[in-house]
């Protein structure tokens, strides 16, 4: 099997040297650019099995690479972890609704960031096991990042796709929002409980006919109705 490949985009060079030297002693192969225009160029030639991406870099910030990343086919599917030294919210919540998979603010210790790179990894690994998930009348295809309802394609940002992603795999199974916040965007947080309403206000939208499969449960969180019989 091959090693997991991971690329650092950093500009602070001791960082990098820490991070690389963390990730090789857990066994993973490692490279690193300081730029974030050269950072879109080499990923879209040699797309590395998860990115580690610093929010301040010049030319391109870490937040547009995020952007650019997430809405390219080719690219949509690398998971993203972000680093900042900044700790507002706004930027948190940003990054994780066009697309990061994980937040880390500076200062991090290298043991939390090796337990953030397994557990995203984990999570791409059991999505490719599940290619193509078929309930009722929505078809979710996780490698293509596709979504059709009663065979209309869904348009949906990187975020509405994790939340549908999360409960048609569970169909029935009441999600409460401290799971989705935990399990979606990568921690728990009170600040961003807000925000899963305003997503599912969104996605059912989008969902047309199928909306009424998202459920309310009023005081827990969603469930997606299984009526499958």
């Amino acid at each position: 099997m091959s090693l997991k490949r991971i690329l650092i985009v950093e500009d602070d060079l001791d960082i990098v040297e820490m991070v690389s030297y963390n990730l090789k002693k857990e066994g993973y192969r490692t490279s690193f650019v300081t730029n974030g225009r050269k950072a879109v160029d080499l990923i879209k030639k040699e797309q590395p099995d998860l990115i580690i991406l610093d929010l301040m870099l010049p030319e391109i910030d870490g937040l547009e690479i995020c952007r650019i990343l997430k809405s390219q086919e080719n690219t949509s599917t690398v998971p993203i972890i972000m680093l900042t030294a900044k700790s507002q919210e706004a930027d948190k919540v940003i990054g994780l609704e066009i697309g990061a998979d994980d937040y880390l603010p500076k200062p991090f210790s290298p043991r939390e960031l090796m337990a953030r790179i397994k557990a995203v990894l984990r999570r791409y690994s059991i999505a490719s096991s599940n290619k193509r998930i078929i309930v009722n009348n929505i078809s979710l295809d996780i490698l293509k990042h596709k979504v059709t309802a009663f065979n209309r394609n869904i348009s949906l940002t990187p975020t509405e796709f994790k939340l549908l992603e999360m409960m048609i795999k569970q169909p029935g199974v009441v999600l409460s929002r401290d799971k989705i916040l935990n399990v979606v965007f990568g921690y728990n947080a009170d600040i961003y409980d807000r925000t899963i309403d305003t997503h599912m206000k969104s996605l059912r939208k989008k969902l047309g006919k199928s909306r009424n499969q998202i459920e309310t449960i009023r005081g827990i969180g969603y469930r997606f109705k299984d009526v499958r019989k």
